[in-house]
């Protein structure tokens, strides 16, 4: 008599479904929200609001009537969010490290391009935004300057609108990009601060770094941004500009970041 086993044949478990990337719109909304995580962050947050009200009290209250036109009032209340968002743009960036939270961030989102590619959009999104809400503010105070005597004129070239915004994206990314290279939240705000203003003081006293500065300035470059009908060459110049001070750390510092190690 002949046995026959029977080999009963396990099914093979299914190969582990690979984990979808967190889509970048989710990771930016994070991004965004953790701006306002830090203590330091929220009260940099509040510092910006308080202080763009109060230029529109600023002009209201001392400016000649003439002067309280929306134009101006726009222009003017855009200075704090111009000085402070890129602070808040270099902790976007430092933050991860100095609260030690880099660890938790890219085990969750092992791609750190795409979260550094987060802060890049949350840092566009927050001078969007900070750009609307001066408008909204701007257009409020030009109501009561109107209804108190003042010039109330509404008039405002269309290009400075998108050069105004153009102007706070460009600052708010350098304050990211010099986060993003130096990675040490003191540092970084000390460097930004101090580092174009050297190059400023020393463009305007120095004969020979003069037609340099016209071109590797920042700060003479981005002026054209504040007058209506930028000519070609105003462009180029800004173009190199924002090549030098932006892009190129910005570069430099994604990669420095790609590469430091987390402990």
């Amino acid at each position: 008599m002949t046995a026959t086993a029977s080999v009963s044949t396990v099914p093979a478990a299914p190969a582990a479904a690979a984990t979808e990337p967190i889509p970048l719109t989710r990771l930016t909304l994070v991004e965004l929200r953790k701006l306002a995580d830090t203590r330091a962050g929220l009260w940099l947050l509040a510092v910006i609001g308080l202080a763009t009200v109060a230029t529109s009290a600023i002009m209201l209250i001392w400016s000649a009537d003439e002067e309280q036109t929306f134009g101006i009032l726009f222009s003017f209340g855009l200075l704090p969010s111009a000085v402070l968002l890129p602070v808040l743009g270099i902790l976007s960036v430092t933050s991860e490290w100095s609260q030690r939270t880099a660890l938790g961030t890219f085990t969750l989102a092992p791609a750190r391009g795409r979260v550094m590619l987060a802060k890049i959009a949350a840092a566009v999104l927050i001078a969007f935004a900070a750009t609307a809400v001066t408008a909204l503010l701007a257009a409020g105070a030009n109501v009561l300057a109107s209804a108190t005597g003042g010039d109330g004129s509404w008039t405002l070239d269309s290009s400075l609108i998108w050069q105004s915004l153009l102007l706070q994206v460009i600052f708010v990314l350098m304050g990211t990009a010099f986060g993003a290279l130096l990675l040490n939240s003191p540092l970084a705000i000390v460097i930004y601060f101090a580092l174009p203003t050297v190059w400023t003081i020393l463009g305007e006293n120095i004969r020979g770094l003069r037609e340099a500065a016209e071109w590797l300035d920042l700060n003479i470059t981005s002026q054209a941004l504040s007058e209506p009908d930028m000519t070609s060459g105003e462009w180029a110049r800004l173009a190199v500009s924002v090549a030098v001070w932006v892009v190129l750390p910005l570069i430099l510092g994604t990669v420095r970041v790609l590469r430091r190690e987390v402990s």
